[in-house]
């Protein structure tokens, strides 16, 4: 498993922590969701060999929301 951790911005209330934690929950090989609205912040667990950058990035901006880039993977 890969624990990755991002920036995105744009959310501002809990209706935007929920839609970026179920638009990243329905991504294959992600396990788990941890949105922390305070800081900005997404940290995920996913499958190594099915955890694809670009697909959360793209499922990020398909909400709405800007991908700031990842801080670690």
């Amino acid at each position: 498993m890969r624990r990755i951790k991002i920036r995105v911005k744009g959310m501002s209330c809990q209706h935007c922590v929920r839609a970026v934690e179920q638009a990243l929950a329905a991504l294959d090989g992600i396990t788990e969701v941890q949105v922390s609205l305070e800081k900005g912040l997404v940290e995920l667990v996913c499958d190594e060999n099915r955890c694809d950058i670009s697909r959360i990035e793209a499922a990020i901006k398909e909400e709405g929301y800007e991908f700031a880039g990842s801080i670690s993977e």
